[in-house]
């Protein structure tokens, strides 16, 4: 009798033990992996300047001093303008730093990182705009006497900084590297 009951007692602890299921977990949300083409470098030339871009863009040359460059698989553009220094240095580094800071207002934050080349006379800022603001990337690029660019990196659709964030961060490097190969004519 002591037989079965411990045999009785053991076919029930067996299932309970084995009845047990492991508390449910949430699945993690999925998360699209966007991932670019790294592309080669291309010479733009103008009467002023030149500068290295990339290939997989489109570059389009609206006026002598103006580009639009266009990345259409990410529904972007950088639009570029050059303007001569003519004792108005001043002006112009203002206009463009108030153009940047224009986007405060949807930006939860504007991070400028100067930028110099003394062997090429490049001097410039270049800002990065986090958060869901109309423009992620702004820079100005002078040799402080003669000559002047300015750019902004825009998207053809609605910002969310979430989504855009890689085309952003992988456009921000296409503008280091139109900075960084930025050479003047005089």
């Amino acid at each position: 009798m002591i037989l079965k009951y411990s045999f009785s007692v053991l076919i029930v602890l067996i299932c309970l033990v084995s009845c047990q299921e492991k508390e449910p977990l949430p699945k993690p949300k999925a998360q699209l992996r966007l991932e670019y083409v790294l592309g080669n470098d291309k010479k733009v030339e103008t009467s002023n300047f030149e500068f290295l871009y990339n290939d997989n863009a489109l570059i389009d040359k609206k006026e002598d001093n103006s580009f639009v460059i266009s990345y259409p698989d990410m529904k972007g553009a950088i639009f570029i303008s050059y303007k001569k220094v003519d004792n108005n240095l001043s002006k112009l580094i203002t206009d463009a730093e108030r153009l940047s800071y224009e986007h405060a207002v949807k930006a939860d934050g504007i991070h400028p990182q100067v930028f110099s080349n003394p062997e090429k006379k490049v001097h410039g800022v270049l800002f990065e705009v986090v958060g869901n603001a109309a423009s992620q990337s702004q820079f100005f690029a002078t040799d402080s006497t003669n000559h002047f660019l300015t750019g902004s990196l825009y998207f053809y659709t609605k910002p969310n900084y979430d989504s855009i964030y890689p085309a952003a961060a992988y456009l921000k490097e296409d503008i280091g590297k139109i900075m960084e190969s930025l050479k003047w004519k005089d």
